[in-house]
């Protein structure tokens, strides 16, 4: 009887209804990205071929690549932020890639206090841009902070700040967001440690190897893929970063910390030209596309 039930079930379900369950089930996702994703990036193509301004609307109009042209030969600061972009880029993963997997060998090991120190190593983690930059402009402040002792110990000037100087903001900035960006890495490369068996490293110690030669020949090849993804993942978020060096300099002195992003921000809230401001996310969309796919096919990602 249940069987001849199930048949008339099947029997009396219209043509073609298993087949449309599926794109109803994922029909609220690919909404989801055409109203988020799709159609803003859209929005961005388009404007980008527009004179649009809101303060000067008699100029408004199609642009073609006028406003491309004008970022490739006729806007300094452009190149200028482009760039600062990479090198803030490379010197933020490099440092945090190193102190992220130094800090997750160390926290990885057995110890009294493991937890905690973990705790204390992936808290910043959960510390917002702005509140890392409230945390730090106190540190950095010249009648409060940490200038003010390196003043009495005679190692700065009274009244100085590493903010308001060209020589030494970058590396202030940089020390600022390795705070908050080193538990990133710190805890995507213990998650891929923790999963590392420990028959290896003792076939390997029985064997006569030394504690480099187990990090170099197991536990690197091991973390390949974490890394690869880990740097990827973490140079694009440092290249859109504008929280921390908005709130922190500004994008100054003179510039000296501006980033692209933070270019396109202020272009588009300071000067509100968001015609130019949008070719110049284009550009910035265009690069990181052509830098992801090349790191990931140069690096071999998933290979074994």
């Amino acid at each position: 009887m249940a069987i001849a039930q199930a048949s008339r079930i099947r029997r009396g379900r219209r043509p073609g209804h298993r087949s449309r369950a599926p794109y109803l089930l994922i029909a609220p996702a690919v909404i989801a990205m055409i109203g988020f994703l799709v159609y803003p990036m859209a929005s961005v193509i388009y404007y980008s071929l527009q004179h649009y301004n809101v303060t000067k609307p008699w100029e408004n109009g199609f642009a073609g690549l006028d406003n491309f042209t004008r970022l490739l030969f006729e806007d300094p600061l452009f190149w200028q932020s482009l760039g600062f972009s990479v090198k803030w880029v490379v010197v933020e993963v490099v440092l945090q890639l190193l102190l992220g997997l130094a800090l997750a060998l160390i926290v990885n090991e057995s110890f009294i206090g493991r937890a905690f120190s973990r705790a204390m190593v992936f808290s910043p983690w959960a510390v917002s841009g702005v509140l890392t930059t409230g945390i730090w402009l106190l540190l950095y402040n010249s009648q409060a902070g940490v200038p003010r002792y390196l003043a009495d110990l005679g190692l700065m000037d009274y009244g100085a700040s590493p903010l308001a100087n060209t020589d030494t903001v970058f590396a202030a900035a940089v020390l600022a967001e390795l705070w908050r960006g080193v538990p990133f890495f710190a805890i995507l490369l213990l998650a891929d440690l923790q999963t590392i068996s420990g028959d290896l490293y003792e076939a390997a110690s029985v064997d006569g190897a030394t504690r480099i030669r187990r990090f170099v020949h197991i536990t690197l090849p091991h973390l390949k893929d974490a890394i690869i993804l880990s740097t990827l993942l973490r140079a694009v978020w440092e290249f859109n970063n504008v929280d921390l060096l908005y709130t922190l300099t500004g994008g100054g002195p003179a510039h000296q910390t501006t980033t692209l992003p933070l270019y396109v921000a202020t272009t588009a809230a300071q000067s509100h030209d968001f015609g130019y401001g949008s070719a110049l996310t284009t550009a910035a969309f265009v690069i990181l596309t052509f830098f992801s796919v090349a790191y990931l096919r140069l690096s071999k990602f998933g290979a074994r």
